[in-house]
């Protein structure tokens, strides 16, 4: 299987490791050492070698970072792990609710009369720094690059990953990378994405789970060529396709690289190191990446190769669905059972290269902890009478998939029905939106919240993602958020999340994937956008509560299932196709 159920970490490594830090921060003469939830390319995902958060506290989230002073420990964290955190760090460690409390008014509380913090000038922004210094502005608290302390204690640190990145066929990218690099060059642009890189270039790695992408950093002259760096030996197979207009270095040579670039060099502050900005001086000009609106818009092939694997994936989780509604009732299943039929029944498509992340399958409770990792030590039984909330996703060749429904074990209780309803009205209502040109997700994010926010309910994270082509499954710059201010455009792949989670009883969450298309105008000739929806897997309608829905609801309901049914009908038999049949009955 991809994925593992062994606990990654404890909460009892934390309080040694955290003491042996204090005693380096102490011989480095400071007061205090950031640890964030990065690595120097600052993609959203890290590899082992890099997971010092992790490492030192023992939370495992995708998100957060831990200021460490000589008498407080803070670890931040957003929404999404206010549940997960308590229960895997020590008593050392103080949960701080982020971004509620910045971390320059934590710092300020807890030092009063001043000191130095140290960091790491490869893990942090240039925005960062730059927000962090300039809040800290008269504290007397001073910011300092240092080597990495965390990097001196950790004696069995894991190598960095070794495997040889691959290139991606044209055939599935839709555009040469050879067009692209003339298309986005309009300067010397320093990347340092992976997932930037491996669009840009047609390639792809291993180097991060789950997420096809390889580690590199690249420079992106005017005339589109590109100097690569990587780790001698990882771009080897791909030469020829590289072709003479793709140098490679080794990635050791990067800095020094950077450091003789002619002025002006453009560098996306918020996704590049401190230390790059550093490097580069004056000669640094601020911009964006040149590759994240391009790569963010899918061509038409893309846009077909995500559909092709969405049907697929759909009639994978048909049959996984038609399985579990035989096989929970009976009540002799656990949550690694089910993620292990689900991943057996995407294995069964023959094309399945990986999940796109580690599944998240929440009975009960489990289901409250928004990113909950089933492990040995937590593997939970599905009770007849509790609700199952699963969210996954795959890797293909032509696509990445992720999807979450929420289901009932046995008879749904009416709470369980209201506030599953709640949720899917919100779906719905992101999913029948239609927008002028110019709105980004920021604008439609309440959407999905209003039927909850009605009754006095909510949810701790974004209601969408961007997720890439055969790349990483959470993709900027476009969401469906607050923060989410990019404007949407054609091609666009997002997420619609929607949840509602109750500590200690259980947690729902509904998820399609959608594409941006244009919408006939209005009648004064507006420029309109809607979404597309690429996702067909049924609802539970066990769950939902027609009485509540409008007609509208009703309609768009009985039009997704019978649509689902007009897709996946033909790519599945037997008992999967009798089920699909009976849960895409009209309501």
């Amino acid at each position: 299987m991809f994925q593992t159920f062994g606990a990654t970490t404890t909460p009892q490594q934390g309080p040694p490791r955290l003491a042996a830090l204090r005693l380096e921060m102490d011989a480095a003469g400071l007061d205090g050492f950031l640890v964030p939830r990065a690595d120097a390319h600052h993609g959203e995902y890290v590899t082992e070698a890099d997971a010092r958060l992790a490492w030192l506290t023992g939370f495992t989230g995708s998100a957060g970072f831990a200021a460490i002073l000589t008498s407080s420990a803070g670890v931040f964290i957003d929404g999404r792990y206010r549940l997960q955190v308590v229960d895997q760090v020590a008593s050392d460690f103080t949960p701080v609710h982020w971004p509620e409390v910045q971390l320059a008014d934590w710092l300020q509380e807890q030092m009063p009369q001043g000191g130095s913090v140290g960091y790491d000038a490869w893990l942090h922004t240039i925005d960062e720094i730059a927000t962090l210094t300039k809040k800290l502005n008269g504290s007397g608290i001073a910011l300092s690059p240092v080597e990495n302390l965390i990097d001196r204690i950790w004696s069995d640190r894991p190598d960095a990953p070794n495997a040889k990145f691959t290139a991606y066929p044209t055939e599935f990218a839709g555009e040469d990378h050879q067009s692209k690099r003339r298309r986005v060059a309009s300067g010397t642009h320093v990347i340092t994405l992976p997932d930037s890189i491996a669009w840009l270039l047609n390639i792809r790695g291993t180097d991060v789970e789950r997420n096809p992408v390889p580690h590199a950093f690249a420079v992106l002259h005017p005339d589109g060529k590109v100097d690569l760096f990587a780790t001698p030996g990882k771009a080897d197979a791909i030469a020829d396709h590289l072709g003479p207009d793709v140098t490679v270095h080794p990635r050791d040579r990067f800095l020094d690289h950077v450091a003789a670039l002619p002025a002006p060099v453009l560098i996306d502050r918020k996704v590049c190191p401190q230390i790059i900005g550093a490097t580069l001086g004056d000669k640094a000009v601020h911009g964006t990446d040149p590759c994240l609106l391009p790569k963010a818009r899918k061509n038409p092939t893309e846009i077909a190769g995500a559909k092709a694997a969405h049907l697929r994936d759909g009639a994978a989780m048909v049959r996984f669905l038609a399985w579990l509604d035989q096989e929970a009732p009976k009540g002799g299943l656990t949550e690694i059972d089910v993620v292990k039929q689900l991943e057996q029944c995407r294995r069964d498509t023959n094309q399945l290269l990986d999940v796109s992340f580690e599944t998240i399958c929440g009975a009960g409770p489990h289901g409250a902890i928004v990113h909950y990792r089933v492990t040995d030590d937590t593997n939970a039984p599905v009770t007849p009478g509790n609700l199952l909330l699963v969210d996954s996703g795959g890797q293909y060749i032509d696509g990445t998939t992720d999807i979450t429904r929420t289901v009932a074990i046995g008879a749904p209780t009416q709470d369980h029905r209201t506030c599953y309803t709640a949720v899917l009205q919100g779906m719905i209502a992101i999913s029948r939106a239609q927008f002028p040109k110019g709105v980004a997700g920021s604008h439609l994010d309440a959407l999905a919240r209003a039927p909850l926010w009605a009754m006095g309910m909510d949810y701790d994270h974004g209601t969408g993602h961007g997720v890439g082509a055969y790349l990483s499954v959470h993709e900027g710059p476009h969401g469906l958020s607050r923060r989410a201010t990019t404007a949407f455009e054609e091609g666009v792949i997002v997420s619609n999340e929607p949840g509602y989670y109750r500590a200690g009883a259980f947690g729902i969450r509904i998820e399609n994937l959608i594409v941006v298309t244009a919408a006939p105008p209005g009648p004064d000739n507006r420029d309109l956008m809607a979404f597309e929806t690429l996702t067909y897997v049924p609802l539970d309608r066990r769950l939902i509560d027609t009485s509540v829905l409008s007609p509208a609801e009703k309609s768009w309901i009985d039009h997704y299932h019978a649509a689902t049914l007009d897709r996946i009908g033909p790519l599945v038999d037997g008992d999967a196709l009798d089920w699909l049949k009976r849960a895409t009955a009209p309501l």
